[in-house]
Protein backbone atom coordinates (compact mmCIF):
# COMPACT_ATOMS: atom_id res chain seq x y z
CA UNK A 1 0.00 0.00 0.00
CA UNK A 2 1.54 3.48 -0.85
CA UNK A 3 0.81 6.70 1.19
CA UNK A 4 2.28 10.24 0.49
CA UNK A 5 3.04 11.66 4.06
CA UNK A 6 3.08 15.75 4.32
CA UNK A 7 6.41 15.91 6.60
CA UNK A 8 7.01 19.55 7.27
CA UNK A 9 9.94 18.22 9.95
CA UNK A 10 8.06 19.08 12.63
CA UNK A 11 6.39 16.94 16.00
CA UNK A 12 3.40 16.34 14.46
CA UNK A 13 4.37 15.45 10.68
CA UNK A 14 7.12 12.95 12.09
CA UNK A 15 4.77 11.33 13.76
CA UNK A 16 2.11 10.43 11.31
CA UNK A 17 5.52 9.21 9.04
CA UNK A 18 6.41 6.41 11.44
CA UNK A 19 2.76 5.60 11.97
CA UNK A 20 2.14 4.92 8.57
CA UNK A 21 5.18 3.07 8.64
CA UNK A 22 3.60 1.40 11.40
CA UNK A 23 0.72 0.84 9.06
CA UNK A 24 2.16 -0.87 6.55
CA UNK A 25 2.31 1.51 3.70
CA UNK A 26 5.22 2.49 1.43
CA UNK A 27 6.51 6.05 2.40
CA UNK A 28 6.50 8.85 -0.05
CA UNK A 29 6.94 11.77 1.80
CA UNK A 30 6.94 15.25 0.53
CA UNK A 31 7.94 18.89 2.35
CA UNK A 32 7.59 22.15 1.13
CA UNK A 33 9.91 25.00 1.05
CA UNK A 34 7.43 27.83 0.33
CA UNK A 35 10.03 30.47 1.29
CA UNK A 36 8.80 30.33 4.65
CA UNK A 37 9.97 31.99 7.74
CA UNK A 38 10.94 28.70 9.76
CA UNK A 39 13.01 26.62 7.00
CA UNK A 40 15.19 25.42 9.05
CA UNK A 41 12.27 22.99 9.37
CA UNK A 42 13.02 21.28 6.18
CA UNK A 43 16.42 20.14 7.23
CA UNK A 44 14.61 18.50 10.36
CA UNK A 45 12.44 17.20 7.40
CA UNK A 46 15.13 15.61 5.60
CA UNK A 47 17.12 13.85 8.51
CA UNK A 48 13.48 12.23 10.10
CA UNK A 49 13.15 10.72 6.47
CA UNK A 50 16.58 9.23 6.02
CA UNK A 51 16.03 7.89 9.83
CA UNK A 52 12.77 6.77 8.82
CA UNK A 53 14.66 5.06 5.73
CA UNK A 54 11.08 5.67 3.53
CA UNK A 55 11.16 4.84 -0.27
CA UNK A 56 11.17 7.97 -1.17
CA UNK A 57 11.37 12.17 0.28
CA UNK A 58 11.05 15.36 -2.19
CA UNK A 59 10.87 18.76 -1.06
CA UNK A 60 8.43 21.21 -3.46
CA UNK A 61 9.69 24.63 -4.24
CA UNK A 62 6.78 27.33 -4.85
CA UNK A 63 6.88 31.26 -3.08
CA UNK A 64 3.99 32.33 -0.92
CA UNK A 65 5.91 35.67 0.35
CA UNK A 66 4.86 36.93 -2.94
CA UNK A 67 1.52 37.63 -1.13
CA UNK A 68 2.83 36.96 2.64
CA UNK A 69 -0.40 37.65 4.47
CA UNK A 70 0.78 35.23 7.92
CA UNK A 71 4.17 36.09 10.13
CA UNK A 72 5.46 32.57 8.62
CA UNK A 73 5.84 34.58 5.44
CA UNK A 74 5.89 38.49 6.04
CA UNK A 75 9.10 39.46 8.14
CA UNK A 76 6.70 42.67 9.12
CA UNK A 77 4.12 40.54 10.48
CA UNK A 78 5.85 39.72 14.10
CA UNK A 79 5.84 36.14 15.52
CA UNK A 80 3.84 36.04 18.60
CA UNK A 81 5.38 35.04 21.85
CA UNK A 82 5.45 34.71 25.33
CA UNK A 83 1.85 33.88 24.98
CA UNK A 84 -0.01 31.94 27.81
CA UNK A 85 -2.20 28.86 26.46
CA UNK A 86 -5.58 30.94 27.03
CA UNK A 87 -4.60 34.05 24.72
CA UNK A 88 -3.37 31.16 22.06
CA UNK A 89 -7.12 29.58 22.14
CA UNK A 90 -9.05 32.88 21.88
CA UNK A 91 -8.37 34.13 18.11
CA UNK A 92 -6.75 32.25 14.92
CA UNK A 93 -3.51 33.39 15.50
CA UNK A 94 -1.09 35.83 12.88
CA UNK A 95 0.84 32.17 12.02
CA UNK A 96 -1.78 31.11 10.17
CA UNK A 97 -1.12 30.73 6.11
CA UNK A 98 -3.98 31.40 4.16
CA UNK A 99 -5.01 28.01 2.61
CA UNK A 100 -1.75 26.49 3.49
CA UNK A 101 -3.22 22.86 3.95
CA UNK A 102 -5.41 23.44 0.69
CA UNK A 103 -2.05 24.13 -1.08
CA UNK A 104 0.02 21.49 0.26
CA UNK A 105 -3.07 18.75 0.08
CA UNK A 106 -3.39 19.42 -3.50
CA UNK A 107 0.54 18.93 -4.49
CA UNK A 108 -0.41 15.63 -1.98
CA UNK A 109 -3.19 14.47 -4.31
CA UNK A 110 -1.38 15.07 -7.73
CA UNK A 111 1.86 12.86 -6.66
CA UNK A 112 -0.66 10.50 -5.41
CA UNK A 113 -2.62 9.94 -8.03
CA UNK A 114 0.30 9.88 -10.14
CA UNK A 115 1.96 7.06 -8.10
CA UNK A 116 -1.68 5.14 -7.71
CA UNK A 117 -1.02 5.68 -3.92
CA UNK A 118 -3.71 4.83 -1.37
CA UNK A 119 -3.90 7.29 1.46
CA UNK A 120 -2.54 10.77 2.22
CA UNK A 121 -1.09 11.49 5.64
CA UNK A 122 -1.24 14.75 7.25
CA UNK A 123 -0.57 15.74 10.66
CA UNK A 124 -3.57 18.31 11.42
CA UNK A 125 -4.85 18.33 14.75
CA UNK A 126 -8.02 20.00 15.32
CA UNK A 127 -7.36 20.47 19.98
CA UNK A 128 -4.25 22.44 19.06
CA UNK A 129 -4.51 25.58 20.89
CA UNK A 130 -3.84 27.38 17.29
CA UNK A 131 -7.58 26.74 15.98
CA UNK A 132 -6.26 26.84 12.17
CA UNK A 133 -9.33 26.29 10.16
CA UNK A 134 -7.91 23.86 7.68
CA UNK A 135 -6.68 21.50 10.72
CA UNK A 136 -10.32 20.85 11.38
CA UNK A 137 -12.84 17.68 10.72
CA UNK A 138 -15.33 19.39 8.77
CA UNK A 139 -12.08 21.00 6.59
CA UNK A 140 -10.52 17.36 6.28
CA UNK A 141 -13.88 15.91 5.27
CA UNK A 142 -14.73 18.38 2.17
CA UNK A 143 -11.13 17.68 1.18
CA UNK A 144 -11.72 13.89 1.16
CA UNK A 145 -14.85 14.53 -0.84
CA UNK A 146 -12.40 17.05 -3.82
CA UNK A 147 -10.17 13.74 -3.49
CA UNK A 148 -13.36 12.16 -4.81
CA UNK A 149 -14.58 14.23 -6.97
CA UNK A 150 -11.68 15.43 -8.69
CA UNK A 151 -9.12 12.68 -9.78
CA UNK A 152 -9.72 10.36 -11.96
CA UNK A 153 -8.59 7.51 -9.75
CA UNK A 154 -11.74 9.18 -7.55
CA UNK A 155 -14.48 9.01 -10.52
CA UNK A 156 -13.28 5.15 -10.66
CA UNK A 157 -13.98 4.16 -7.10
CA UNK A 158 -10.15 3.90 -6.56
CA UNK A 159 -10.37 6.72 -3.50
CA UNK A 160 -7.30 8.19 -2.15
CA UNK A 161 -7.99 8.57 1.42
CA UNK A 162 -6.87 11.31 3.51
CA UNK A 163 -5.44 9.97 6.81
CA UNK A 164 -5.24 12.63 9.85
CA UNK A 165 -4.42 9.94 12.71
CA UNK A 166 -3.49 12.83 15.18
CA UNK A 167 -7.19 15.31 14.24
CA UNK A 168 -8.21 14.44 18.05
CA UNK A 169 -5.51 13.98 19.86
CA UNK A 170 -3.91 16.39 22.53
CA UNK A 171 0.06 17.52 22.41
CA UNK A 172 0.57 14.62 24.91
CA UNK A 173 -1.05 12.14 23.43
CA UNK A 174 0.69 12.95 20.07
CA UNK A 175 4.19 12.75 22.17
CA UNK A 176 2.72 9.70 23.68
CA UNK A 177 1.84 8.20 20.33
CA UNK A 178 5.17 9.10 18.69
CA UNK A 179 7.24 7.40 21.96
CA UNK A 180 5.70 3.56 21.17
CA UNK A 181 6.31 4.54 17.27
CA UNK A 182 9.91 5.01 18.34
CA UNK A 183 9.99 8.75 16.48
CA UNK A 184 13.19 10.45 17.12
CA UNK A 185 12.12 13.88 18.72
CA UNK A 186 15.91 15.43 18.66
CA UNK A 187 15.94 15.09 14.72
CA UNK A 188 12.23 17.60 14.69
CA UNK A 189 11.64 20.93 14.66
CA UNK A 190 8.55 22.85 15.73
CA UNK A 191 9.85 26.48 16.21
CA UNK A 192 8.58 29.68 14.15
CA UNK A 193 11.27 31.74 14.35
CA UNK A 194 13.83 29.70 12.07
CA UNK A 195 17.04 30.57 14.02
CA UNK A 196 19.64 27.71 14.34
CA UNK A 197 18.44 26.82 17.88
CA UNK A 198 14.70 26.98 19.05
CA UNK A 199 13.43 30.36 20.37
CA UNK A 200 11.52 28.70 23.23
CA UNK A 201 9.27 31.53 23.02
CA UNK A 202 6.76 31.24 19.80
CA UNK A 203 3.15 29.56 20.15
CA UNK A 204 4.67 26.20 18.83
CA UNK A 205 7.92 26.23 21.21
CA UNK A 206 4.90 26.65 24.40
CA UNK A 207 2.62 24.30 23.04
CA UNK A 208 5.42 21.73 22.34
CA UNK A 209 7.28 22.39 25.96
CA UNK A 210 3.89 22.91 27.94
CA UNK A 211 3.10 19.29 26.49
CA UNK A 212 7.09 17.30 27.34
CA UNK A 213 6.80 19.23 30.67
CA UNK A 214 3.11 17.79 31.53
CA UNK A 215 4.24 14.25 30.27
CA UNK A 216 7.22 14.87 32.87
CA UNK A 217 9.30 14.48 29.87
CA UNK A 218 12.39 16.36 28.86
CA UNK A 219 12.31 17.81 25.08
CA UNK A 220 15.59 16.83 23.50
CA UNK A 221 15.80 19.88 21.42
CA UNK A 222 18.21 22.96 22.59
CA UNK A 223 16.11 26.43 23.51
CA UNK A 224 17.68 29.77 23.11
Amino acid sequence: MKAVILLSGGLDSSTILYQAKADGCECHAISFDYQQRHRRELQSALSVAKKAAIAKHQVVNFDLRQWGGSALTDDAIDLPQERSLDEMSQNIPVTYVPARNTIFLSFALGYAETIAAERVYIGVNALDYSGYPDCRPDYIQAMQEVFRLGTKQGREGQQINIVAPLINLKKTEIIQLGNQLGVPWELTWSCYAGDDVACGVCDSCRLRLAAFAELGLVDPLVYA
